[in-house]
């Protein structure tokens, strides 16, 4: 047996899990222990903050490991780390710090040679289907689709708030909070019922912009508004309009990266889910005319099951998903 660890570090936090593998991998990987935090690690200048995630890796790893009452000082390799996998939301696009910093770090801190640094799409995927060809839509504040057939990945959007994520929590969320500025003015496209929401949770719509831009946070501020949206969905046409454009922004995205050839598992994972039907009826709708061909599953695990995945299967040289430079980049003690 052997330690792994599993990260998942996103807008709304930190996770940790801790898991055992058996040395031939056939047993797959068991949770032993997990840990949270609910600040997110900072985005700078650089990209990813290398070093605040260091600084919070090494007590979570002590404190996952005395509660698997193991200890750092132990033999036969019963308190170090065989491999770690970290998921990260923005690793495609702003992990170059972490790329160049964290390989090195970990073997100094704490002994890694096996590691697996992915994109929280790459994460949400091996935890939604596994090791298997398919494709996977993750949202949540944001929303990413991510597809392979086991020789490459093909990912949609994924963009940002600015850019894209198109679908995604804080897309719905911008949405919502600008019908209700439309019906503030007196606009057409504006929202009466959103606009009540709105000052309800934010107050008088002429402080929202002094309240919203100076926030380091804005995404998650967006998208904590779309379950206002999705509560007034099914009295209120302008609501019910903005998750239905939604959930066509989400197919197209799953569209685009299914494998081409034969039928396609199509996952559907992340928080947004969680807004219910609202959401997923006219989703399930849009997927049926776009993806006739795919069948929509269950995600199996969450991104941080995902990362204990491949954590374990790094450990026992069982990854099959396919390697890329930003999306799923590993060093293993062969690389040096």
């Amino acid at each position: 047996m052997s330690w792994v660890l599993g990260v998942d570090s996103g807008g709304s936090g930190l996770r940790f899990a801790l898991g055992a593998t058996a040395p031939d991998g056939t047993a797959g990987v068991t949770t032993v222990a997990t840990t949270a935090s609910t600040e997110p690690v900072r985005t700078g200048p650089s990209g990813i903050d290398a070093g605040q995630l260091l600084a919070r890796l090494g007590p979570a790893v002590d404190t996952l490991l005395a509660e698997a009452g193991a200890s750092a000082g132990a033999n036969t390799g019963a308190g170090t780390l065989s491999a770690v996998a970290i998921g990260a939301a923005g690793m495609a696009t702003l992990g170059d710090g972490l790329r160049a910093e964290l390989p090195a770090a970990l073997e100094r801190s704490l002994g890694v040679r096996r590691l697996a640094l992915a994109a929280d799409a790459v994460t949400a995927y091996a935890g939604a289907l596994g090791q298997r060809p398919g494709a996977v839509v993750a949202a949540g504040t944001g929303m990413i689709a991510l597809g392979t057939d086991l020789t490459g990945w093909q990912r949609a959007d994924g963009w940002g708030h600015l850019l894209g994520d198109c679908g995604g929590g804080a897309w719905i969320g911008r949405a919502g909070l600008e019908a209700a500025m439309r019906a503030y003015d007196g606009r057409r496209g504006g929202s009466p019922a959103l606009l009540s929401r709105m000052e309800a949770v934010f107050g008088p719509a002429p402080e929202l912009p002094g309240l919203l831009y100076p926030r380091t946070d804005r995404p998650a501020v967006l998208a904590s508004f779309a379950p206002e949206v999705a509560r007034c969905a099914a009295g209120d046409p302008v609501a019910e309009g903005i998750l239905s454009t939604a959930a066509r922004h989400i197919a197209e995205a799953a569209a685009a990266v299914c494998p081409p050839s034969g039928a396609c598992e199509v996952a559907l994972t992340g928080g947004l889910f969680g807004l219910g039907d609202p959401l997923l009826v006219p989703l399930r709708a849009e997927l049926a005319g776009q993806l006739p061909h795919a069948t929509t599953v269950s995600a199996a695990a969450d991104p941080l099951g995902g990362a204990l995945l491949i954590a374990g299967a790094l450990a026992t040289d069982a990854l099959r998903l396919p390697y890329d430079a930003r999306l799923l980049n590993v060093l293993t003690e062969q690389d040096g």
